[in-house]
């Protein structure tokens, strides 16, 4: 019996973690509110009356335990929320200890496999981290209530129950909710699962300009308003000139390095390895990249390594 239901609960953990992500906007706390879920289910399970399906309880446990996380901090962001683009001239490198950046996911920890094409598309478009940074504008409630309307297709009748709400009030905060993120506008990107052979041939151009530390080769490929950002850092580009300026000055330490192909958050990345003095090559970013209309709209570089690394499964380091 015991087997049984922690098969059972397990079966949702990937699709909940998904849920949790877009709430949280981390990959970290996203599975610590799932695994606090699943221990709560389990001490609760003698109470569970099967009046609604063991799924939708799961959800209502897991929407608890991120309101309770909401409630209690701030919601994260992105360099681009926080200020405009800065001139290369003026550029600095200033950590906000203060600031909870929105972190990178690996598309497996949150993205259930489904057979239907058009859920796929949809699962991951919406853990994006445009749209999960759009996300953290709403209140948490609207936050919920967008996310398992629009993005798990409940309905409205469904979300009031597990909300505790009426089904006026779910719709009023879908409209408002929807309002909110019209005006954040997240940035649009393709559809990159599975690649397309010309998302492929743009991507090798991308290893190959960055490891060769061609510039000319690199805003060819890039969109001329593409941005570049560098959490934990607040500074942000925008532009060739800005983003070719960053590489040939501050950014020189990166020329030589290597790419390694990797997923996150429904798009292509790559863990990015730098040189090493005593030999190698050693973690430097996980970069995520923003395809769209057949170049790159967008570059965020994720610093902290010694987090991503091991969560994406990314050797510590590359031999020469």
């Amino acid at each position: 019996m015991a087997a049984q239901m922690t098969e059972d609960l397990e079966k949702y953990r990937t699709e909940l973690t998904g849920y949790c992500y877009r709430m949280l906007g981390s990959a970290f706390e996203a599975e610590d509110a799932v695994q606090d879920t699943m221990v709560r289910a389990w001490r609760s399970i003698d109470s569970f009356e099967g009046r609604s399906s063991l799924r939708s309880w799961l959800y209502r446990i897991a929407t608890n335990v991120c309101l309770d996380s909401l409630n209690a901090g701030n919601r994260r962001a992105r360099p681009m929320d926080l200020t405009d683009p800065t001139p290369v001239a003026q550029a600095r490198l200033n950590e906000r200890p203060e600031v909870t950046w929105l972190e990178p996911v690996p598309d497996g920890r949150v993205l259930p496999s489904v057979a239907d094409p058009a859920e796929t598309a949809v699962s991951r478009e919406t853990v994006r981290l445009a749209f999960v940074a759009a996300l953290q504008h709403l209140p948490p409630k609207q936050r919920a209530v967008l996310i398992l309307r629009e993005v798990l297709a409940w309905k409205a009748s469904e979300v009031a129950e597990l909300l505790g709400l009426t089904v006026a009030s779910v719709n009023s905060a879908l409209q408002r909710a929807r309002a909110t993120i019209a005006q954040q506008a997240p940035a649009t990107s393709d559809a990159a699962d599975p690649l397309d052979e010309e998302q492929k041939a743009l991507l090798d151009r991308y290893v190959a300009a960055f490891e060769g530390y061609d510039m000319q080769a690199l805003t060819a490929l890039l969109h001329e308003d593409a941005t570049m950002s560098m959490p934990p850092y607040d500074l942000w580009l925008r532009g060739h000139e800005d983003i070719v300026g960053w590489m040939l000055g501050v950014g020189e330490v990166c020329r030589g390095s290597k790419l390694v192909p990797t997923v996150a958050n429904g798009q292509p990345a790559f863990a990015h390895y730098h040189p090493d003095p005593e030999g190698g090559y050693a973690p430097w970013a996980l970069i995520v990249l923003q395809l769209s209309d057949g170049k790159i709209g967008g570059m965020d570089f994720f610093l902290d390594t010694k987090r991503w690394f091991p969560l994406f499964d990314l050797p510590e380091r590359l031999d020469a």
